[in-house]
Parts: structure tokens; C-alpha cells; sequence
């Protein structure tokens, strides 16, 4: 790390650490102090994360980078360095871009409402870009570590490296905010005329469940949504409350020109149908992660006892069955929207974002894919998330993923009616059903019509 950035990371920490700082998207830049009641021990063995060695979309091409099979353009015109050939060899589409102007990121000196910061990503990967920061802002979602945290230098050199960070952002990226392991939080605050939260207002972490009226303070928001109205594209001054809040000035604005100047950026947009992607998709990272960790924490401990015990090797005690029961049940509600919030009106873009997204599928024989939106009840038009299809996902523990699996079949089948799934209707739950039988690799036996009307219930 270049010396004038440790200093910038030192005295902004001081600074931050001070007055409570802790809000906006969390990639590997937010000062604010860890809270560990919540977090796994996830430096020690099994997983060792500040030691092992990466294996991730970031780690694989960086050792394309070094064998000099790819190379990076580096782009001066409005200070991009970087910016657009990361995204470009890396398949992150520029339509993602989201942006915040609260002061909310390491590179605090540089952002404000005239400047604010870029956010772009795919399933896999978050880059950040701040005009006239020292550093690109990356992480990549890791099958064994969950998110791993990178900085790129925006100085020309005639190798670019993604470095990789990590006690410098698990102090912070590893909290109860997190799911208790490295990850990311969407967060809104109320945002002073500089950038700067107004704590004593209070601030929201996002996701897809959260109350309209409480998303996106200190972010800007291109897109309409009717009636309803959230906290985007406004400035919290001297004289406002919490309770009395005009959101209106900042409701269904469909450009930024008035706010600041977008031409040195991407694209003039921070897509709202981005941002609500965006917030299903970092809680979801993160439960994975902690399922993960989760199971593979407790498949070392079921090993060590079965081996004291003088069990066999498979043997699955009462409590390793719940642990691993735990571990699966969060990251299935999640994945199926239980509690996502009922949309009043419908919701347009402004971007290319909601095409784009939703033309890299799969797809059923019927055209159906879970990437297809219906932004006016709810997000998507079959509630189950897309990155069932991720690296990630499919490399959770087979113990976990078992009770994933069995869950999801007992709830699309029918055969779970409980009160918590009452919001996927039979249809949608015979539409997941069939997408996924034609999509998704490896499921089960079980899942397919003939065995499940057999009865059989193998894991």
C-alpha cells in the first residue's frame, strides 16, 4: 500500500473512529468499529481467511495480469485511470452504477455531493471509483472465504495489480452488520449539505425487506416509483428532522443534472432498479458466506467429536443437525423474499440496467428466468434468487447444502405451507419449481416429478 495512502487510512480512522462513523456501502472502506457478538471465528482453522490463499474471479485474473495475457488500458480523460477497462475485462456492465455522495468511504476527502462515488457490479464483484482517489475499491465473492477485499493503484504503471486486503477491512467488514463475516452493508443516512451523516438522526441498513421510506439516504436515485418515496437525492440541512423530512423534491427524478454534473462519470445515471438489485444482492453474499463458514466450522467440530467419541465419521449428532438446520433456514427465507416489502406502485428505471440484467438468464423452455423483474408487487417475478447459480452458492458444504435443497423442494412442492411463505402463491411456487428442474445443475433426484411422487426423501 503506497505510504500516502496508510496515512489517509490512519488519520481518517482517528477521525471517523471518533465521531461513530459507520454508514453507506461497505466494500472495504468504511471506518467504524467492529461488533463481534455476531462474528465466526473465521482467522482460525477451517477457514484461516487472512491466510489462505484466494480463489476467486479477482485472484484468477490477476494471474492472467501477470502472465501478460490481458492488459489494462489506463484512461486519463476525466480521471478514469482504470475505471472502464476493469469493468470491461471483467463483465461488470457499466449500467450497474449506483452513486453516493455521503461521506462514507476511506476515500472520504474526495467525495461530497458534487462528487460522489461510483459503484459498479455483477453477481460476483463490487469495484468502487472516487474521482481523484488514489485507489480502485474492489471484492469478489470467494466459494471459501467469502468476500475478499482488493485495492487497485489509479497511478499508470506498466503493471496493475489488484492487492488484497484483509485486517485492514475485517476490523470493520466483519460485524453483526455483516452476518458476522466479511461482507458488505448497504446503508441510508441522513446526509449534511457536505456529505457528512447527521448521526443523531439515526441511519438504515438496506436490503430487500426494508420500508421504501427508509432507503437510499446520501445516495442519488434515477428511476420513478409513484406514490411512495425514500430518502434519495436529498440534503438533510440546519432546521430538518428524522420526522419531518420533505422527500419530495427528491421522488421520481428521472436525470441528476440538477444536483451536480454526471459528465465526468460512466453514465448519468444510479439506476433505481440497480440500487434494489444491489441491496438483495450484498445481504445475500453475506449469507452465503456465513452459511459457509458456518458449515464448515461445524463439520470440524462434528469430525473432532465423532473421532473422541469413537462414532463413525458420518454420524450427525442432534446438535450438529441443528447447526447446520440454522445455517440453511437463513440463507432459504432470504432467498425466497420472505418479508420482502409490497411495492405500492410500479417502479421504472432510467439505464440500460433492467435489460441487460435480465438477458443473462438461463432460461426455461418457457423463457422464464429468475432474473426477470416485476417491479410492481415485488422485485422479481419469481421470488428466488439468482445467484443460486453462483460459484458460491454451489460450493457451500454439502451438509448445508442438503438442508438447502430439502427446504426449498418441501416449500415449492407444496408441501410446506407455513405462514412465513404465504407471499409465493401455487404458481410461483410451480414456476421456481420448473425454471430451476430445467436451469440449475445438480439437484437433487428427489426434486425431479417421478421421484418426488414416489415419496422419496433422500438428502
Amino acid at each position: 500500500m503506497p505510504m500516502d495512502h496508510c496515512e489517509e487510512i490512519n488519520g481518517n480512522s482517528r477521525i471517523w473512529q471518533k465521531s461513530g462513523f459507520a454508514l453507506g456501502l461497505l466494500l472495504c472502506f468504511l471506518l467504524l468499529p467492529s461488533i463481534g457478538s455476531a462474528q465466526l471465528s473465521f482467522e482460525e482453522a477451517p477457514i484461516n481467511y487472512n491466510k489462505a490463499e484466494p480463489d476467486n474471479l479477482i485472484s484468477r485474473f490477476q494471474k492472467r495480469l501477470d502472465a501478460g495475457e490481458i492488459e489494462l488500458e489506463y484512461q486519463r480523460k476525466d480521471r478514469a485511470g482504470y475505471l472502464p477497462a476493469v469493468l470491461e475485462a471483467l463483465k461488470i456492465p457499466v449500467s450497474s452504477q449506483t452513486l453516493v455522495f455521503s461521506k462514507t468511504s476511506l476515500q472520504v476527502k474526495h467525495i461530497d455531493p458534487q462528487s460522489p462515488r461510483a459503484l459498479y457490479f455483477n453477481d460476483d464483484l463490487y469495484v468502487g471509483y472516487v474521482r481523484g482517489g488514489s485507489v480502485l475499491e474492489v471484492s469478489a465473492s470467494d466459494p471459501k472465504l467469502g468476500t475478499v477485499f482488493y485495492t487497485m493503484s489509479q497511478s499508470q504503471t506498466s503493471h496493475p495489480a489488484f492487492v488484497r486486503k484483509t485486517f485492514e477491512c475485517t476490523q470493520c467488514h466483519a460485524s453483526s452488520m455483516t452476518q458476522g463475516v466479511p461482507g458488505h452493508i448497504m446503508r441510508s443516512v441522513y446526509p449534511g449539505p457536505d456529505g457528512m451523516p447527521v448521526f443523531r438522526e439515526g441511519t438504515f441498513r438496506s436490503d430487500h425487506s426494508s420500508p421504501f421510506s427508509e432507503r437510499w439516504g446520501g445516495w442519488y436515485v434515477t428511476g420513478t416509483h409513484g406514490e411512495m418515496r425514500h430518502m434519495g437525492n436529498l440534503i438533510f440541512r440546519q432546521g430538518d428532522s428524522a420526522r419531518n423530512l420533505n422527500r419530495e423534491p427528491g421522488a421520481n427524478a428521472v436525470d441528476l443534472e440538477k444536483w451536480f454534473d454526471t459528465s465526468a462519470y460512466l453514465t448519468p445515471h444510479s439506476d433505481i432498479v440497480s440500487l434494489m438489485v444491489l441491496e438483495h444482492q450484498t445481504k445475500m453474499h453475506n449469507l452465503i458466506t456465513r452459511a459457509q463458514i458456518e458449515g464448515r466450522i461445524t463439520e470440524r467440530d462434528a469430525t473432532v467429536m465423532n473421532r473422541m467419541l469413537e462414532r463413525e465419521a458420518t454420524f450427525q449428532s442432534d446438535s450438529t443437525k441443528r447447526r447446520y438446520e440454522s445455517a440453511a433456514n437463513r440463507l432459504v427465507d432470504y432467498m425466497l423474499f420472505v418479508e420482502e416489502l409490497q411495492l405500492e406502485g410500479p417502479i421504472q428505471g432510467t439505464s440500460r440496467f433492467e435489460s441487460e440484467f435480465t438477458q443473462l438468464g438461463p432460461r426455461d423452455s418457457q423463457g422464464r428466468s429468475l432474473r426477470d423483474f416485476d417491479l410492481k408487487r415485488r422485485l422479481f417475478q419469481y421470488p428466488c434468487s439468482y445467484l443460486i447459480y453462483s460459484e458460491s452458492f454451489e460450493q457451500l458444504p454439502r451438509p448445508v447444502l442438503n438442508v438447502v435443497y430439502r427446504r426449498l423442494w418441501e416449500i415449492l412442492s407444496g408441501k410446506d405451507q407455513s405462514s412465513e411463505y404465504a407471499h409465493l402463491s401455487a404458481a410461483d411456487r410451480r414456476a421456481i419449481l420448473e425454471i430451476l428442474l430445467e436451469t440449475k445443475q445438480g439437484l437433487p433426484a428427489y426434486w425431479k416429478p417421478e421421484e418426488s411422487e414416489t415419496g422419496q426423501t433422500g438428502g
